[in-house]
């Protein structure tokens, strides 16, 4: 929209339609990727066009993969099956899933890759996936344990068995997963510790993997053994988005709306669905909710919370400090700008006190989104019962929904030109 800033006006109705999320930002980054790895023409259908996604082709080109985009959810990936060394570094903005997964595939190429982003991506941690790739013998490096990141490849590596520390994110999981299949033989990945959040995201990863022909085969909780397979080219359906979806179910519970997402909820594989059963439970939320397996609906089951009949503690969410922003920082602050003593953290756990009288109130409210999508458009869901409240940075959403200003829009929802 192009705007500094957004406030939302309740609309004292419930919001109905229809509203189909975004293809899935992590599915579509994810099939980017091993459609460039494969030899042959891929075909990427309900796909999401997005910064994340734009960062991803713009890289995978600039390593000699030709994508073209016929319409505005579909890609046609066509690779040689080996992915040549850029000419400069490349850019992935505040990318994690880009960034993470193309640090890895870098081993793969026969030549020098620079991964790097800009400076909320130059603060995210990529020390434990670089530590693994020089266990395996690659030459890589960073100066800051974040981005940028060089990595010297030779076109090959030989390992039989990699350890990784998967306890700040699943990513670096799955950047290891599917390189593996480019390797020389096969591979064992074993996670060290179970302490990992959304497991659930390293399933979607050897889904994709198995749709383009890899052979991967979980042998124990926290191990997976990968053939020297390579990648087939394919044609492959991204699923919408569960973490998109949790916006507009929560819009509906929040107005007592009815809103169509088109695919039913028990459709999706995306961890982030979890949050469906939790959000129908609305206004009695539990007292605990484990967040986890879950992270990226953290934020909109918080915000939801803030109007729920008793307070609610949300544990298992270390990881949100180091998303795109410290989302538990972010939610804590923005709930605060509503009303001092709506949420508080204490250590990583993050207690929203809850008031369903906060319903038709005016408090105004300016929340930063500190440059991050899930904070915006988590935070519009306080806008549809309390009068005030203002979106700072409201593109920001561009990184997983660009439609999303326009999709509350075409549900009832309303604006104040605010700048």
């Amino acid at each position: 929209m192009s705007k500094d800033k957004l406030t939302i006006i309740p609309p004292g109705k419930p919001l109905t339609g229809r509203a189909v999320p975004p293809g899935s930002k992590s599915i579509t980054n994810r099939a980017l990727l091993l459609a460039g790895l494969a030899k042959g023409t891929s075909r990427l259908t309900g796909a999401l066009k997005s910064d994340d996604t734009r960062y991803m082709a713009d890289a995978l080109r600039a390593m000699g993969v030709i994508i073209d985009e016929p319409d505005d959810t579909s890609f046609v990936v066509t690779g040689s099956g080996k992915l040549l060394p850029p000419q400069v570094p490349l850019f992935l903005g505040n990318a994690g899933t880009a960034t993470r997964f193309l640090t890895a595939a870098a081993a793969l190429v026969d030549g020098t890759v620079v991964v790097d982003g800009d400076q909320h991506m130059r603060k995210r941690p990529i020390g434990p996936l670089v530590d693994a790739l020089r266990s395996l013998g690659i030459d890589a490096s960073t100066e800051t344990g974040c981005p940028p990141v060089t990595v010297k490849g030779t076109g090959r590596f030989v390992a039989s068995r990699i350890q990784i520390d998967g306890g700040l994110s699943s990513q670096y999981v799955s950047a290891l997963l599917m390189m593996a299949a480019g390797g020389d033989k096969p591979v064992t990945i074993e996670l060290l510790g179970e302490d990992i959040g959304a497991l659930g995201y390293i399933d979607l990863t050897t889904a994709a993997m198995r749709a383009f022909g890899a052979k991967v085969e979980k042998t124990s909780p926290v191990t997976w053994r990968v053939e020297p397979t390579g990648y087939t080219a394919a044609d492959f359906v991204v699923e919408p988005d569960a973490s998109a979806a949790t916006y507009l179910w929560a819009a509906e519970v929040l107005t007592s709306g009815k809103i169509d997402l088109g695919v039913a909820n028990g459709a999706f594989t995306q961890p982030d669905a979890k949050a469906y059963d939790l959000i129908a439970k609305f206004p009695h939320l539990p007292a605990v909710i484990d967040g986890s397996q879950m992270q990226d609906a953290v934020p909109t089951l918080a915000v939801l919370a803030a109007f729920n009949e008793t307070p609610v503690r949300f544990v298992g969410i270390a990881n949100l400090r180091v998303k795109e922003c410290d989302r538990i920082r972010a939610i804590s602050t923005g709930l605060m700008q509503i009303r001092p003593d709506l949420a508080r953290e204490e250590g990583d756990d993050l207690i929203v006190q809850s008031d369903p009288a906060l319903t038709g109130q005016r408090l105004p409210a300016k929340i930063d989104t500190f440059a991050d999508h899930r904070i915006a458009m988590s935070f519009a869901l306080a806008g549809l019962r309390i009068a005030g409240i203002t979106i700072l940075d409201p593109d920001c959403v561009g990184k997983t929904f660009p439609a999303y200003w326009r999709t509350l829009a075409g549900l009832g929802v309303t604006y104040a030109d605010a700048g």
